[in-house]
C-alpha cells in the first residue's frame, strides 16, 4: 500500500501532463537494450541465464496486489503499438505472463539503472499532445482491473451521496522480478491496422526502474490486450535468436473473428488448464498453464513426480508458457532429473566444469574436434497427444571453445531455491521458429516447427 508521500508525489507529477478487418498483423521482432558490445558469449549466457531465473522467481511468487510482468533483457520481443489522436507510436514488449499495459508517459520519464545508453533514450507517449486522452476515474468499473474491485474502496474521497465524483484511480505501483514502474491509468484510443479502439485502459508510467520500454500484456486478465479486443484468437512465430542484433522482424497475428471449430493446418493442440487457486492468487488467473504430462530426453522417460507436472490444491505446481521468459525454467528437482537423464546418455563428450562455472547454467560438454555435435532428443509431451521435439539449437548453445550449454535454468544453480508457483516455465528460446497460436476461443494452445524469417 503506497504511503500518503507517494501519493503526494503521483499527484505533482501530474502536472506533467499537460473500418475494420477481423485479423490484425503487427511486425514482431527482438527487444534490444543494446548490451555492451564486450559481452562473450560467456557473459551474454549468463546475462540471459540470470535473467530468465529472475523472472522465473517474480512468476512463481508475484505480490498478491501488484501486476507481473518482464524484465526487459536481451532476449524478448518486441511490437509497436499506436496511441492517442493524432497517433503516437512507440515500442512495447509483449508479455504472456501479464495484463497490463503501459507506457512511459512523459518527456522527464526517470528511469533509474537502465540499459539503453546514459543518459537512456526512452520513446515516451505525451498525453497532452492527444486529444483523447482521459484519466481514468476512481467509480470507473474499470479502474478495479488494477485496483479493489469495490469503488468504496479506491474512492475513499468521494462523498457518499456525490453524482459527480471526480477523483482519479489510484495511482500504480507495479513490483517485478527486477525493477518497479509506477504511474496513473488512461482511457486512450489504441490505433491499430485499420481499427481504432478507443477508451483503451493503459498506464501510463512516470518512473521505472530497469524499465525503459513499456509492456504490453497478453495474459488472461481484464486488463490485457486481448481481453480489451475482444480477440478469439492471436498468434506469433519467434525469431531464431541469431538475428538478436539485426532488423529483422516476424508477424504477430490478432483475430477478434475466429471460427469456432477451425485447425490451423499441421498445428499439434494441447487445451489449457486451471490453476485450483486463481481466486486466492490473482496473479496465476493471467497465466497460461498447460497439461505437460511427460518429459522425455533422448530414449529415456524422464520420471518426474506427479506433483510437479500438476497444479496442486494450494496452487503450486504445473507448467506456463511465457513468452517474457528467456530460457525455460525448471524446479530444482525436475532439473536434476532432466540433467541426470542426459548425462547418463551422453558418452561421448566430457563434461566442461569450467564453461558451467563461467555462466551459471547447470550442464555444458565440451564438443570440440567433432563436426556435427549428437546429443539426445529433448520432447514435452503434453495433454492431448501433442508433442514438441525441440530441435538441438532451441535447448543447447554454443559458447565458443568448442563448448554448448543447456539452455534451460533452475533454482540453486544460479540462485537460492524458490518455493511456490509453477514448476515449470516454457520460456521463448526453446520456442524460436515456432509458430504459437493462443486459441482463446477453444482455450486451447497450437504450436509447430516453422521457420520464422
Amino acid at each position: 500500500m503506497a504511503s500518503p508521500s507517494s501519493f503526494l508525489c503521483f499527484l505533482s507529477l501530474l502536472s506533467l501532463l499537460s473500418s475494420s478487418t477481423s485479423t490484425i498483423t503487427i511486425p514482431l521482432s527482438h527487444f534490444h537494450t543494446n548490451p555492451s558490445p564486450s559481452l562473450d558469449p560467456y557473459q551474454t549466457l549468463t546475462h540471459l541465464a540470470s535473467t530468465s531465473l529472475t523472472r522465473a522467481h517474480h512468476l512463481k511468487n508475484p505480490p498478491i496486489v501488484a501486476l507481473s510482468t518482464t524484465p526487459h533483457s536481451y532476449g524478448g520481443y518486441s511490437i509497436s503499438l499506436s496511441f492517442g489522436t493524432p497517433p503516437q507510436t512507440i515500442p512495447f514488449v509483449m508479455d504472456t505472463g501479464s495484463d497490463f499495459n503501459w507506457f512511459p508517459c512523459t518527456h522527464r520519464y526517470l528511469c533509474k539503472n537502465c540499459s539503453f545508453s546514459d543518459p537512456p533514450i526512452i520513446p515516451s507517449f505525451i498525453p497532452k499532445l492527444s486529444s483523447s486522452s482521459k484519466i481514468l476515474g476512481c467509480e470507473n468499473p474499470r479502474c478495479g482491473w488494477i485496483h479493489n474491485p469495490d469503488a468504496r474502496s479506491r474512492c475513499q474521497d468521494c462523498q457518499p451521496s456525490s453524482k459527480n465524483c471526480t477523483e482519479i484511480c489510484p495511482p500504480y505501483l507495479i513490483l517485478y522480478g527486477s525493477g518497479t514502474t509506477g504511474g496513473i491509468t488512461l482511457l486512450e484510443t489504441l490505433d491499430l491496422p485499420g481499427k481504432k479502439v478507443p477508451d483503451f485502459v493503459v498506464g501510463c508510467s512516470l518512473f521505472s526502474s530497469r524499465q525503459p520500454a513499456g509492456i504490453s500484456g497478453f495474459g488472461r486478465g481484464s486488463a490485457s490486450l486481448p481481453s480489451q479486443l475482444g480477440l478469439k484468437k492471436f498468434s506469433y512465430c519467434l525469431l531464431a535468436h541469431q538475428f538478436d542484433d539485426s532488423s529483422e522482424s516476424s508477424l504477430l497475428m490478432l483475430d477478434a473473428e475466429s471460427d469456432s471449430g477451425h485447425k490451423t493446418d499441421n498445428v499439434s493442440y494441447t487445451p489449457f488448464v486451471t490453476n485450483p487457486v486463481v481466486a486466492e492468487r490473482r496473479a496465476f488467473s493471467v497465466y497460461y498453464y498447460v497439461g505437460l504430462r511427460k518429459i522425455t530426453v533422448g530414449v529415456e522417460r524422464v520420471k518426474i513426480p506427479y506433483k510437479y507436472l500438476s497444479p496442486g490444491s494450494d496452487g503450486t505446481g504445473g507448467t506456463i508458457v511465457d513468452s517474457g521468459t528467456t530460457f525455460t525454467y525448471m524446479n530444482n528437482m525436475v532439473f536434476k532429473l532432466v540433467i541426470g537423464s542426459f548425462l547418463k546418455q551422453v558418452k561421448n563428450y566430457k563434461r566442461a566444469s569450467y564453461a558451467e562455472s563461467l555462466t551459471g547454467l547447470g550442464l555444458c560438454f565440451n564438443v570440440s574436434g567433432t563436426k556435427t555435435v549428437s546429443l539426445p532428443e529433448i520432447v514435452f509431451h503434453f495433454k492431448g497427444g501433442a508433442k514438441m521435439a525441440l530441435p538441438l539449437s532451441n535447448y543447447f548453445a554454443f559458447v565458443g571453445n568448442g563448448v554448448v550449454c543447456f539452455t534451460m535454468v533452475s533454482d540453486g544453480v544460479l540462485g537460492p531455491e524458490s518455493s511456490g508457483g509453477p514448476s515449470i516455465i516454457l520460456g521463448n528460446f526453446q520456442m524460436q521458429n515456432y509458430y504459437v497460436e493462443y486459441d482463446l476461443r477453444n482455450d486451447r494452445l497450437g504450436f509447430r516447427q516453422q521457420s520464422c524469417k
